[in-house]
C-alpha cells in the first residue's frame, strides 16, 4: 500500500524583524530579530536563579520588558539547563523554558533560552527550531 504524504501546513511569511507576544508571560508588543543562523530562540532577562519554595524547585528570573522601563518577576517549574552556543560560537550553560509565542498571528509553543541581551537592539531572537515548517523568512519585508 502506498504511503500518504501529509499535506504541509500553510507557512507564514515574516521579515527579518517582527513584533511578537508572549501570552503566558503577559509580555506583548515585543520587538524580535529573526535569526536563521541561531538554532534556539532566546529572550532577554536578568536575575536568573534556581530557588526552592515549598519543596519545589523553581526557576526565578526578571523580564526586563523595556530598557529603562518596567520589569516583571517570573517563576516557572518547567525548565531545563542546556549547553547553547552564543553569538560568538562559544558554548555556555543556559536555562531553557517552554512557553507560547505569537508570531504574525500564529501561536507556537516552543523553547526559549534565557540570555543577557541587554546590549542587543532586540530583546528576543527567533531561531530555526521555532521557524522550521511554520515560517518563511523574507528579509525584504
Amino acid at each position: 500500500m502506498k504511503k500518504k504524504t501529509p499535506i504541509p501546513a500553510e507557512k507564514t511569511t515574516i521579515g527579518a524583524t517582527a513584533t511578537i507576544n508572549f501570552p503566558d508571560l503577559d509580555w506583548h508588543g515585543v520587538p524580535a530579530r529573526v535569526d536563521t543562523g541561531a538554532a534556539t530562540s532566546s529572550f532577554h532577562c536578568s536575575k536568573v536563579k534556581v530557588i526552592e519554595r515549598n519543596g519545589q524547585t523553581l526557576l526565578s528570573f526578571v523580564l526586563d520588558m523595556k530598557k529603562g522601563g518596567a520589569s516583571k518577576p517570573i517563576l516557572v517549574s518547567d525548565f531545563k539547563e542546556r549547553t547553547v552556543k552564543n553569538s560568538f560560537g562559544q558554548s555556555e550553560q543556559r536555562y531553557v523554558i517552554r512557553t507560547t509565542v505569537e508570531v504574525a498571528g500564529r501561536q507556537v509553543r516552543t523553547q526559549f533560552s534565557l540570555a543577557d541581551r541587554y546590549k542587543m537592539t532586540f530583546p528576543v531572537l527567533l531561531g530555526r527550531r521555532l521557524l522550521k515548517g511554520k515560517f518563511i523568512v523574507d528579509v525584504s519585508q
